[in-house]
């Protein structure tokens, strides 16, 4: 289906290709021809070689509409983690600002859709838009960029902290026709600034549809950003998702990635550690059931000395379901004194669950302190005779037990309201 999509960004770029500044329909055509040129990945893709994206690449799927009707308040407030946040919605990739919440953003702070930002912020966004995710060899990230039109633009100016979380919520619509969307999300924090980001993506029923996000995030000189991806798709969606970092000098980039929706989801997290004493912290939750897929790719590239990096993901695998794990901390020879650490936990609840895992160190620095190490295996006997031995039910047993190996990721969530919304998620996944 390659062909079709091309012959969407002839008709996109003819109709203006969304508009924007002069320089943007060069990057769109460029991006475009890297994916004709690159076509969807294969298994023989050694990043992909556990994932087969052929449930997409062999489905057609309609550009979303510019306008979506009958979503309401209700339809958000399911999604929202309560007063106090700064919250964008999105819907089936555009801006809602009806369903938003955007008053009260301080001084120093720019939280905006990207669609008015191509227009009255094309400044902001030239330096590094299409600059931070690379589209030669990503050929989903190429795709974004050929067709990214509307997401979220923010900015924190140097030395604000942000004490306000920002939520993004990215909604899908049924329509009865497979629809695409490509969201785009910049984030600069400046020097010694800091704030909190959320990505949430969800839908509305249980519509087939595929999300195609890319997220751009700068940490200028001691920024710190915490950024959470929920990825809470319909059971019948496609999602991949792209973040991808570029950290100076003593910046400190925070990330978490949940992910429990849909029938396939890729999710890729790299950052490259660029200054000396940056750092970067990724942790994850994926729990899946039935026949879902899950795939997480992760590279931490420490590029300068006194770097260091620290990496826990665990997944919860019941039914049929496939969870993948691909982490990678590369060492340049020049990143002496890197201190990395890098872990992948998996629980499989059933006897036909399974999980491909792999963990990998490339260190060209002789002077390191790095260790890696995965775990596959299942409810522990004798902690499950123990509990039943003191009265509490084999079911609930199996639940508390499971949770509890979820709990200790969870835990290192700092925003309350977050934090408590995935934990009653965890407890209520798998209720036997």
């Amino acid at each position: 289906m390659t062909e079709a999509y091309l012959r969407d960004f002839a008709a996109f770029a003819a109709n203006g290709g969304g508009s924007g500044p002069p320089w943007l329909l060069p990057i769109r055509r460029s991006a475009i021809e890297r994916f004709g040129a690159l076509g969807f990945p294969t298994p023989k893709n050694e990043d992909w070689h556990f994932t087969s994206v052929s449930p997409i690449a062999e489905r057609a799927f309609a550009p979303a509409p510019a306008v979506a009707a009958g979503v309401a308040r209700a339809d958000v407030a399911v999604h929202a983690f309560g007063a106090g946040f700064i919250e964008l919605v999105f819907v089936n990739g555009r801006f809602a600002p009806a369903l938003s919440d955007v008053d009260g953003i301080p001084a120093g702070v720019t939280v905006r859709d990207l669609a008015g930002a191509w227009r009255d912020a094309p400044a902001l966004l030239e330096p590094h838009l299409a600059r931070v995710a690379g589209y030669r060899d990503a050929s989903f990230t190429a795709l974004n960029t050929a067709f990214m039109y509307d997401g979220a633009v923010i900015h924190i100016a140097r030395d604000v902290a942000l004490d306000r979380p920002i939520h993004l919520l990215f909604l899908a619509t049924a329509d009865g026709t497979a629809r695409v969307s490509h969201p785009r999300t910049l984030i600069v924090a400046e020097p010694n600034a800091s704030a909190t980001v959320i990505e949430s993506y969800a839908a509305i029923g249980d519509a087939t549809y595929l999300t195609n996000a890319v997220t751009e995030a700068v940490l200028r000189a001691g920024a710190t950003l915490t950024h959470l991806k929920l990825q809470r798709e319909s059971p019948a969606a496609y999602h991949v998702g792209t973040v991808e970092a570029r950290q100076e000098r003593d910046s400190h980039f925070i990330s978490f990635s949940f992910a429990t929706g849909a029938a396939l989801s890729r999710t890729n997290i790299y950052t490259v550690l660029d200054g000396e004493g940056s750092g970067a912290t990724l942790d994850g939750l994926y729990m899946t059931d039935g026949t879902q897929h899950v795939d997480h790719q992760t590279r931490i590239e420490h590029a300068k000395p006194n770097t260091f990096s620290r990496e826990v993901y665990k997944g919860i695998l019941a039914g049929e379901s496939h969870g993948v794990f691909n982490g990678k901390v590369y060492v340049r020879p020049e990143a002496q004194k890197t201190d990395g650490k890098q872990e992948n936990n998996n629980l499989l609840l059933s006897e036909r669950a399974r999980v491909d895992t792999k963990p990998q160190l490339e260190i060209f620095a002789d002077d390191v302190k790095c260790t890696h190490g995965a775990t596959v295996g299942r409810l522990d006997d004798q902690a499950l005779f123990y509990m039943k031995s003191r009265g509490i039910g084999a079911e609930h047993a199996r639940k508390l037990l499971t949770y509890a190996f979820a709990a200790g990721v969870l835990e290192s969530i700092a925003v309350e309201p977050v934090r408590r919304s995935l934990e009653a998620a965890t407890l209520a996944r798998f209720a036997w």
